[in-house]
């Protein structure tokens, strides 16, 4: 399909679509409201209109099992990273009725997820909400002492932005299980991904999702970065190994889509990673670049394939990881090249969904790029949101670049835009807020994990 035909083809099924539907009287009425409630939590534009929970609230693993089409991650705008267009008339839209509303530094927040210096929302914390209106946080273990802590800290995060900010935040984790596990060690930890995948149970994995989607959502956390989707292909990778499902790309498809259903059947948002690949790597990119030396026709046989299952079955976000792929990029690495994110992700393989950089304070980046011209660039190559993780000093240069780019052009208005109308869309359909959360029972959860590994 040449490029004109698919853009056509994208008109009409946005045409197609139900919109959210407002009339004009009704967009002045939200504006009006919106400036009304803006200091107490969820906005009203921000609320669904109707329906099922993003990723079927009420989906039974038979449900999982069983495929999904046209879910969340299918209904967003379209395939362009340019355009707030959501497929209606502007006028009747909410979302972009908010859009117009927010100023240039209120747009450029949600195109960021930071991190959190230790335990508690200090001042670092309070003034990226406060000047910078960051769209999100993601904690780590070093953010975490026990359940009473943590669930202190992301409902004072919350308490915070309802008083500063108009939009509700994205709260984030890496909780992938075995290795990579964030939550307080009250909760007992799965099996690495590679002993689930030698057990290669469909149904497991679901639960799986689903029970580390209640021990998140428990919290407040409403966005995990998982499940890992690459496959472990060259047995001297540093970083994915256990990680992966496995080494072939249907074992990791069937199971990584599993895991995907279960967490996001409990309200969290699944970000499926590391586009396009990272489990042919001999490089760690937390502390240098990878170089992927593959060809698109290997990649489509085998990389991409998980995520082309994914985006099939409805993936609301995906990350993109810090590697060189000279065949498709020579200069960029995927993380901020407009040939792995619009060309190939977006218009090849049709994600409409929010696209995440992996942290941009990992050694990939900070080695060997300026961390603000490459965020730059990343958003200019159809990037969502850049990863911020750690040190409030980088957080500001990266948030700053953002903003000049914005105010002199570089990245132009309808790019801001449409990166802005994907991630208040996706805010939208999970229904974030900033209502507390708890309590946390970890003795239920620890109990269901038992069973299902006795």
């Amino acid at each position: 399909m040449n490029k004109g035909s698919r853009k056509e083809t994208y008109r009409r099924k946005r045409r197609s679509r139900v919109g959210i539907g407002l009339s004009l009287t009704a967009v002045a009425v939200v504006v009006l409201g919106y400036v009304l409630v803006q200091n107490l939590g969820l906005p009203q534009v921000l609320k669904p209109s109707g329906g099922t929970r993003p990723g079927g609230a009420a989906e039974s693993t038979s449900a999982a099992t069983s495929g999904m089409t046209g879910g969340p991650g299918n209904t967003t705008a379209q395939n362009s990273p340019d355009t707030a267009e959501p497929g209606q008339d502007s006028q009747t839209d909410q979302i972009k009725a908010l859009i117009d509303s927010m100023t240039l530094e209120e747009k450029v927040g949600q195109l960021v997820i930071v991190g959190v210096d230790g335990y508690e929302n200090d001042e670092h914390s309070k003034q990226l909400m406060e000047k910078y209106h960051a769209g999100g946080f993601i904690l780590f273990k070093k953010n975490i002492q026990d359940s009473a802590q943590l669930l202190t800290l992301l409902n004072s995060l919350k308490e915070t932005n309802a008083a500063l900010n108009k939009v509700p935040m994205f709260l984030s984790v890496d909780e992938e299980g075995g290795r990579v596990s964030r939550l307080p060690d009250e909760f007992k930890k799965f099996p690495s991904n590679k002993v689930i995948g030698q057990k290669n149970d469909s149904s497991l994995s679901y639960q799986i999702g689903n029970i580390l989607g209640r021990e998140l959502s428990s919290f407040g956390f409403n966005m995990d970065f998982a499940p890992v989707v690459d496959i472990n292909s060259n047995p001297k990778n540093p970083v994915i190994g256990d990680r992966s499902f496995g080494t072939t790309a249907g074992l990791v498809s069937r199971l990584g889509i599993e895991t995907m259903k279960g967490i996001r059947a409990e309200n969290v948002i699944s970000v499926v990673k590391h586009f396009p690949g990272h489990g042919d790597t001999s490089v760690d990119s937390h502390v240098g670049l990878p170089r992927v030396n593959h060809d698109l026709k290997r990649l489509e046989s085998f990389e991409l394939v998980p995520f082309k299952a994914a985006i099939e079955n409805s993936v609301d976000a995906i990350m993109i990881a810090h590697i060189l792929l000279p065949k498709l990029d020579p200069e960029n690495p995927a993380s901020f090249s407009k040939a792995v994110i619009t060309d190939l992700l977006r218009t090849d393989m049709n994600f409409n969904g929010v696209v995440i950089t992996d942290d941009f304070t990992m050694g990939a980046i900070e080695k060997n790029y300026d961390m603000g011209g490459a965020a730059v660039k990343s958003i200019q190559a159809g990037a969502d949101i850049v990863l911020v993780c750690h040190g409030f000093d980088k957080q500001e240069t990266v948030i700053k670049a953002l903003l000049a780019a914005a105010q002199t052009g570089q990245i132009s208005t309808g790019r801001l835009d449409g990166s802005v109308y994907r991630v208040l869309e996706l805010k939208q359909r999970y229904s974030l807020g900033n209502a507390p959360a708890g309590p946390v029972d970890p003795q239920k959860i620890n109990a269901e994990i038992s069973v299902l590994f006795k």
